[in-house]
């Protein structure tokens, strides 16, 4: 058989023994922030995309080759999730079918199992069945073959492979700016082919690279602080304290590469303390293990490659930098996403020299077969937990139990399923563990609430704000609450603070509006219902509101109640967002005309709306405006001593 055939057939069974390793997950539904990278409904036109290149901010991260997949794929399967998931699949093989041709042009032997390990490994299951972690395959894809063509720079001087490894690396930077490691890593492997770094030769030409990486790096970092959230007091650590988190994530790592068992979402939180003498352990274990491998690379530069490649990686994610997730916890498994190419190389060629020793290849392929077959088993396993959220949380507490993150996300779905006593129980259990969650502080509210235990709700809003002084959701639900128990003022402050911090927040509006129309204030709670309309066009609830207020304007008994130009500009709104067709409608423009004095355009209206109610057979309705046109005819407005039309 052909070497080109036999990589044609190896190929092959690797994408069907991946695509089966990840089976489960194939329909999963979208977990934790996967709502926040799928594409907005305001993204899904071509202005959209646009936006998603041009405005930072206006997706949660600034990555827009990723949100640009998830535009193309909402356009090709809207929200069936096989779709992605298969994509990502595809993407976590073509990086590992890219990652065989580096090695096979480095001459690395027991290639093909180093690149079934990195497909099969249970812990690249975060970053494939996970969909918002596209970012890791799409950057890995770019990542691989930006190495590839520089690799062949570096052979031959061809420009054309220069220019396309830097624009490859642009692009995977546009996707995750993770891979901005890249010029260092290739820097590690000259240095293993050579025993020794060119100015001219090796370094020289990577100077793009480090700048455009760089540069990139700097802006995310901005990013994640200032947009998503990565700063506080969570991330207030000492330098000290951070080689702290880098010493034992280094070890962490290395430690789940080797033995993958309870692997978890979100794993604890480690309690970092510069005053705690065994914390040094890690670091300095971590330069022990840099060190020896140095002494070995005078006779083999393979280990000290690896373990640079390796913790060189890793960087951007050792602690040393602020990312959002170290808000739950310190490790993640979709971080060593590239990271571990380095072991897994050094293990792979390991097997196979000890196998070449013993003097059998038929041992290198059987323990081979052995470890994929375990490999796509335990990923198989992982995969179940990304078939819905639930399973997700649900997962993670097992192995968690003092997992906040993921009791407020559990207790969160059960609200939502009408189990308010667990969900209760469940945001009690996170807010023990973390009080200062203001998304805990609000859900448990609105669990306490739906309840019944308003001032207790109201207490817990507070807190909410209090921790995120810019958090929507829970003025509004402060607002709420605040209502039900007569502080009318406070509850339109609450309502006012919810839609001053997010403009487009529509139900906030309304219950704006309706606060104020509680307090007598018309003209103001039109202004409200307006600004909602203007959301919403098709709201019903607020036309009939807006109508209602247009109505009282016209015909309160109250002369402080009335404004004749108010009512109908409100009612002319009104009659015009029903088209002429709703006989009420129509009947509350004729009485703000008659309001206003316009009596011959209040007859004329209200002849309109008779037509309508007896053409719509409405009995009730058209009595009523047969005694309201007889007011109109005889030269007086109509006066309504009830609450409504």
């Amino acid at each position: 058989m052909s070497g080109r055939l036999r990589d044609g057939l190896g190929g092959l069974l690797l994408l069907i023994a991946t695509l089966l390793a990840y089976q489960p997950a194939w329909n999963g539904q979208p977990v934790w922030d996967d709502a926040a990278h799928l594409t907005y409904p305001e993204h899904r036109s071509l202005h959209g995309l646009v936006r998603i290149w041009t405005e930072p901010g206006a997706t949660q991260q600034y990555y827009p080759m990723v949100y640009s997949v998830f535009w193309v794929e909402q356009k090709l399967w809207g929200y069936s999730m096989l779709g992605y998931h298969l994509v990502n699949i595809l993407l976590h093989v073509s990086a590992a079918f890219l990652l065989l041709k580096i090695l096979r042009t480095l001459q690395i032997p027991a290639a093909w199992l180093a690149v079934a390990i990195f497909a099969l490994h249970p812990l690249q299951v975060e970053s494939v069945a996970w969909l918002s972690e596209l970012k890791n395959t799409l950057s890995g894809v770019c990542y691989f073959g930006s190495a590839l063509a520089y690799l062949r720079f570096d052979r031959i001087r061809d420009k054309t492979a220069y220019a396309a490894a830097l624009v490859l690396f642009v692009l995977g930077l546009l996707a995750k700016t993770v891979i901005a490691t890249l010029p260092a890593a290739l820097l590690v492997v000259f240095w293993w082919q050579r025993g020794k770094l060119s100015w001219k030769r090796d370094v020289l030409f990577l100077i793009p690279f480090f700048a455009v990486g760089i540069a990139a790096g700097l802006f995310t970092s901005s990013m994640e602080r200032e947009h998503v959230g990565a700063q506080g007091s969570e991330f207030n650590f000492t330098l000290v304290e951070r080689f702290l988190i880098a010493g034992r994530a280094f070890w962490f790592y290395l430690g789940k590469l080797i033995w993958p068992a309870d692997l978890i979402f979100s794993y604890p939180r480690w309690h970092v303390s510069q005053g705690v003498g065994w914390q040094y352990l890690f670091p300095i274990g971590a330069v022990l293990l840099l060190s020896v491998a140095g002494l070995m690379s005078k006779k083999t530069r393979g280990p000290l490659a690896a373990l640079l490649f390796f913790a060189g990686t890793l960087f951007p994610a050792l602690g040393f930098f602020n990312v959002y997730p170290f808000k739950f916890s310190f490790v993640a498994d979709h971080f060593q996403y590239l990271a571990c190419c380095g072991p897994i190389v050094a293990a792979s060629v390991g097997i196979h020299n000890l196998c070449q020793r013993l003097g059998s290849q038929k041992w290198e392929k059987s323990l081979g077969a052995v470890l994929l077959a375990c490999l796509g088993l335990l990923t198989w396993r992982q995969s179940q937990i990304y078939t819905d959220l639930e399973t997700l949380w649900r997962a993670t507490i097992a192995r968690n139990p003092e997992c906040w993150l993921a009791l407020d996300g559990l207790g969160a779905i059960l609200y939502e399923k009408g189990h308010a006593d667990q969900a209760i129980s469940l945001f009690r259990s996170s807010l023990a563990i973390q009080p200062n969650n203001a998304e805990g502080q609000n859900n448990l509210g609105a669990a306490l609430a739906k309840k019944g235990s308003v001032d207790e709700a109201t207490l817990c809003f507070q807190k909410a704000v209090a921790i995120r002084p810019g958090f929507a959701e829970a003025y509004r639900n402060l607002g709420t609450s605040l209502l039900q128990s007569g502080h009318l003022d406070e509850a339109i402050f609450a309502f006012q603070q919810a839609v001053t911090f997010r403009p487009d927040y529509a139900s906030a509006y309304y219950d704006l509006g309706n606060a104020l129309l509680q307090k007598g204030l018309a003209n103001d709670a039109s202004v409200q219902f307006q600004k909602l309309l203007a959301l919403q066009p098709d709201s019903a609830e607020a036309q009939r509101t807006l109508a209602g207020i247009a109505w009282r304007m016209a015909t309160a008994p109250n002369p402080a109640q009335r404004n004749g130009t108010k009512a109908i500009e409100l009612a002319k709104e009104a009659e015009e967002r029903a088209g002429g067709r709703n006989p009420m409608m129509t009947a509350i423009l004729a009485a703000a005309y008659a309001e206003g004095g316009q009596f011959d355009l209040a007859i004329t209206s209200a002849r309109q709306a008779l037509q309508l109610a007896t053409s719509q057979t409405n009995a009730g309705v058209a009595t009523a405006i047969q005694a309201q046109l007889q007011c109109y005819q005889a030269g007086t407005p109509f006066r309504d001593k009830s609450s409504g039309p």
